[in-house]
């Protein structure tokens, strides 16, 4: 089932449930009141069922408990955004999978060799999936098919940085009112436009993998690449990799549109993302559905299955369906 992506920005309001259904309450700055029957102050509801991830984005909202319990029990996600607008924390429930022991337990056995192969794939992914965001007749666009036939396993090479380094001034050359060459400067609040629409877009991306890897019954903490002591979504930071292009792409657009500022519209349009049309294997759908086909593959490769990892890709981009951007896993397992 599809799952609704839900942003809560604009006033203060109250987070409550009854009778299965999110109810956004307007508040008027006074404590919290009993909930009446047919409570007048009422915003808006939604089915609980309905509910993926719930992203919060005003800072004197109130949930209750039962609130927190039902996003759980029903599977959602609870996002929660901080001063500079961007997601900072993660509510995700516990995971109910019946293999959860084996599971860990293989996550925790994976050998380096193998983690440098997953890692190789996913980088010449990503570097694909930014070349698929360039015109056909780009010479970037064929440097950077080139470099992601180049990667080693494990990219010893750092491809993936000498990949960025050419990306992103081309990316966004032809862009109105963006400074040349582009610098991309992540989690800088300071930093000009449109790096505070590609944080948001990343931040909300990263939640989505971080409930589907809980969902699957793995460690988010327990990553291939990326490691970090405080931070518990190494592993969604290393799978969000190769769908940061499908981004890249919706901020180009808000660009060209003249649309820089974080606001509730530009949200919207960066939220949409995760109901962008995707190829998965053989399974075609939207990006939230394929993220749990994506966890669901790398999960079949920690317990041995010789299958690939199964990344979502798209064809929407401008010079897509180039025979040249094929997969090829047996150059990254070297």
């Amino acid at each position: 089932m599809i799952r609704r992506a839900v942003e809560i920005s604009r006033d203060p309001c109250s987070l409550v449930t009854r009778d299965e259904q999110l109810l956004v309450l307007r508040r008027d700055g006074g404590p919290p009141k009993p909930l009446p029957a047919h409570p007048a102050n009422l915003a808006g509801s939604i089915p609980c069922e309905d509910l993926g991830l719930l992203i919060v984005d005003e800072r004197d909202t109130t949930y209750t408990h039962g609130l927190l319990a039902k996003l759980a029990e029903h599977g959602a996600a609870l996002v929660v955004c901080g001063r500079d607008h961007i997601p900072i924390g993660v509510y995700a429930p516990l995971p109910r999978n019946t293999d959860l022991l084996a599971r860990l337990d293989a996550q925790i056995a994976m050998s380096k060799p193998v983690r440098k192969r997953l890692w190789s794939r996913i980088v010449a992914a990503k570097i694909r999936a930014q070349a698929r965001n360039l015109a056909a007749d780009s010479p970037t666009r064929a440097r950077l098919l080139g470099i992601a036939r180049s990667v080693r396993s494990g990219d010893p090479d750092n491809r993936e940085a000498y990949a960025a380094m050419l990306y992103w001034p081309a990316l966004f050359e032809a862009a109105p009112g963006i400074p040349r060459p582009f610098r991309r400067q992540a989690g800088d609040p300071t930093a000009a436009p449109p790096n505070n629409l590609l944080d948001y877009g990343y931040a909300v991306l990263r939640a989505a993998l971080a409930r589907a890897i809980v969902a699957a019954g793995l460690l988010p903490a327990l990553g291939l690449r990326h490691i970090g002591r405080s931070n518990f979504f190494c592993l969604a930071d290393d799978l969000v990799e190769p769908l940061r292009p499908f981004i890249d792409a919706r901020v180009v657009q808000l660009v060209h549109e003249g649309r820089l500022r974080l606001n509730q519209d530009t949200k919207a349009d960066l939220i949409k993302v995760l109901w962008l049309t995707v190829q998965t294997g053989e399974e075609a759908g939207p990006l939230q559905i394929a993220l749990a086909h994506y966890v669901a593959s790398l999960v079949r490769c920690l317990e041995g299955d010789p299958g690939r990892l199964q990344i979502p890709v798209t064809f929407s981009a401008p010079g897509a369906a180039d025979p040249n951007d094929a997969e090829d896993v047996g150059e990254t397992g070297r």
